[in-house]
């Protein structure tokens, strides 16, 4: 249940921060840009968010005495990632100001709720099947139809949780990810354009929306954002709209990220929800009057949120544990990117250990200059694992 109290965060309040990653740190340092005290929970010492945090609690995200501490000297709290207790977080809505409340994490957490979430909103998504077991998987596999996607309904990030169903053959490999729990079939989109939008809401129903992001995979992991997205006009008003359906359906707090799938015909499906700053949304931070993660504080502390406007066009590039020894013989020579290292100690392979922002006069300027470098070439020793 969503806090009711509509009261106001101010300076010199203690915000506490559920999750130690990048996307902490980055609200982190926001926040206290704004004149806020962080204190982060987090079960390992020493983590993104706590080498910026004024009090780094040690704890398991499930941890009853370690989270009441974080109640006890948090004036408001949220969090920086989906993946922790949702119990947990019912149980510390019950004793501490969370305004995002438990309910979104909840749904966003097992992407069978997420998909009927969407769906009641009003919002498309692929064709689906709830798959318990291998026999269902044989017999609604037909229905679907191929080429499909098996993912677990609960758990997964950058591609993990999934298999690629390209014909009856591949069904069998669905079988590991069953060991897991409940899956989903979805049939296969054949898509022109990854995207994504991130709306920021209040309790009140003021609501802020980024401009269209056009994300490129690699390895099912981010690997640049365009914005301007290379997409029409009437694309861009329709994802729009899409995404704040979705936010006022769910009764938003704070931020959401929404990724869609773009058809060579216009169709827009939504892929997935993530209830927090997104990766997708880095470009915000320099290319945007105000940032996603600023906008994320304001919403939770109940501020007017900022302006959304886009500065300039840009480009943001993933950073991977294997692209930092290039970035570090290339950083004398980076004329205006804008570096960001999360401070994590190990570098591994596909491990996200920062970002570069790029703003230029043109996307396409951007992409041409990222061509020349050879921080994003392929790696051909492997890093730790």
């Amino acid at each position: 249940m969503i806090h009711l109290n509509n009261k106001t965060i101010l300076p010199g309040a203690t915000i506490g921060i559920i999750g130690g990653g990048q996307l902490g740190r980055m609200m982190a340092l926001a926040a206290k840009a704004q004149g806020f005290r962080i204190a982060v929970l987090e079960p390992i010492a020493d983590s993104p968010c706590g080498q910026v945090a004024d009090v780094e609690i040690i704890g398991a995200y499930n941890d009853r005495e370690a989270i009441s501490k974080l109640a006890e000297i948090s004036d408001v709290i949220t969090y920086e990632f989906e993946n922790i207790d949702a119990e947990t977080l019912r149980w510390i809505c019950e004793r501490a100001y969370v305004p995002q409340g438990q309910e979104l994490l909840t749904i966003t957490q097992d992407r069978i709720l997420e998909k009927k979430a969407i769906q009641h909103a009003g919002v498309k998504v692929a064709p689906y099947e709830v798959i318990n077991n291998i026999e269902e998987l044989f017999l609604k596999s037909g229905m679907i139809g191929y080429p499909a996607v098996l993912k677990t309904a609960r758990g997964g990030y950058d591609g993990k949780g999934q298999q690629v169903i390209k014909s009856e053959q591949d069904l069998v490999k669905g079988e590991a990810l069953l060991h897991h729990g409940v899956c989903v079939l979805e049939k296969w989109i054949p898509f022109e354009k990854e995207i994504s939008v991130i709306v920021t809401r209040k309790l009140d129903g003021e609501t802020a929306i980024f401009p269209v992001a056009e994300n490129v995979h690699e390895e099912n992991i981010l690997h640049q954002t365009i914005v301007p997205a290379r997409i029409s006009l009437a694309t861009k008003e329709k994802a729009i709209h899409k995404a704040k359906q979705i936010a006022d359906s769910l009764h938003v707090v704070g931020t959401l990220a929404v990724e869609m799938f773009v058809t060579k015909d216009g169709a827009i499906f939504i892929n997935e929800l993530a209830p927090r700053p997104h990766n997708s949304g880095h470009f915000s931070i320099e290319a945007c009057l105000t940032s996603q993660f600023e906008q994320h504080i304001r919403a939770i502390c109940n501020w007017p949120l900022g302006s959304t406007q886009l500065i300039k066009p840009v480009v943001m590039v993933n950073l991977l544990g294997e692209h930092l020894e290039n970035l570090y013989a290339e950083i004398p020579t980076l004329q205006d990117w804008k570096v960001h290292l999360y401070g994590k100690k190990e570098p591994k392979l596909k491990r996200k250990m920062g970002h570069v922002t790029i703003l230029r006069d043109d996307v396409e300027e951007v992409l041409h200059e990222l061509t020349k470098s050879s921080i994003w070439k392929t790696v051909k020793e492997k890093i730790g694992g």
